[in-house]
C-alpha cells in the first residue's frame, strides 16, 4: 500500500472532510472517555454497563476500520491535531520566520502520579512539536525523527494550559536540528532537542 505515494511510508496529510461535521465531537468524546476511564472510582454495576456501551461502540465501528491512508485521523487539517486522537492537545502558530509559540495542555489521561504528567506523554508533546517546527519552518515535506533528547526539569502538571516554544537551530544537508521548550509562566518544565532527517523519495 505504501508503495503507491511519493513520500514512501510517511507522506504528509491529504485534506479530507471524512467522518462529517461531528467528527471532531466524536474525538472530543474519545478524549473525555479516556480521562473518565483514569478518573472514575464508579461501583461495579456502573462500569459493567460502561463496558456493554464501549463493546457496543466497537461492534459499531469495527465494519469500518480501514487503512491508514483512507482514515480521517491525521488528515482533517480543520481540527486540533489534524484529528489524531494519539496527540497531546496542543496548538502552534509562527512566531517570527524561525519559531513556533503556542500552548499545550496535558489531559487527566495523560497522569503519571500525583498530579504530574507522565515523562513519556511530555516525550510524545515534544515528537510533535518539534516535528511540527522542522516541518513548517523548513518546508522539508518527508522526515523521521533521529533522536528525541528530553530535559524534565520540573513537575509538569495535567489539566493547565502552557505555553509551548520550538525553533530550528541549524540545518546540515538533510538534518535539521531542533529546540523547545514547555513554560508554566516564567517556569521552564522542560525542554528537548531533537534531530529530523529528510528522506529521499520514497524512503519509509
Amino acid at each position: 500500500m505504501t508503495a503507491t505515494h511519493a513520500g514512501g511510508g510517511f507522506n504528509p496529510p491529504e485534506p479530507t472532510q471524512k467522518g462529517g461535521p461531528d467528527y471532531g465531537r466524536f474525538l472530543d468524546n474519545v478524549r473525555a472517555l479516556q480521562d473518565h476511564a483514569r478518573a472514575a472510582d464508579a461501583p461495579a454495576e456502573v462500569i459493567s454497563r460502561a463496558a456493554d456501551a464501549l463493546q457496543s461502540v466497537c461492534e459499531l465501528l469495527a465494519p469500518f476500520d480501514t487503512d491508514e491512508w483512507s482514515s480521517p485521523s491525521g488528515r482533517r487539517l480543520d481540527l486540533p491535531m489534524r484529528g489524531n486522537v494519539l496527540a497531546v492537545p496542543m496548538k502552534l502558530k509562527r512566531d517570527g520566520e524561525r519559531r513556533l509559540s503556542g500552548w499545550a495542555r496535558f489531559r487527566r489521561f495523560h497522569l503519571g502520579r500525583n498530579g504530574a504528567a507522565h515523562g513519556g506523554a511530555i516525550g510524545l508533546l515534544f515528537d510533535s512539536v518539534l516535528g511540527t517546527a522542522s516541518w513548517m519552518l523548513t518546508g522539508g515535506d518527508y522526515q523521521r525523527t533521529a533522536y528525541l533528547h528530553v530535559n524534565y526539569r520540573q513537575i509538569v502538571p495535567i489539566e493547565k494550559e502552557l505555553q509551548v516554544r520550538a525553533w530550528v537551530s541549524r540545518t546540515e544537508g538533510r538534518k535539521i536540528f531542533v529546540e523547545t521548550t514547555l513554560c508554566d509562566g516564567d517556569t521552564v518544565l522542560a525542554d528537548g532537542e531533537a534531530l529530523f532527517v529528510v528522506l529521499k523519495p520514497g524512503q519509509p
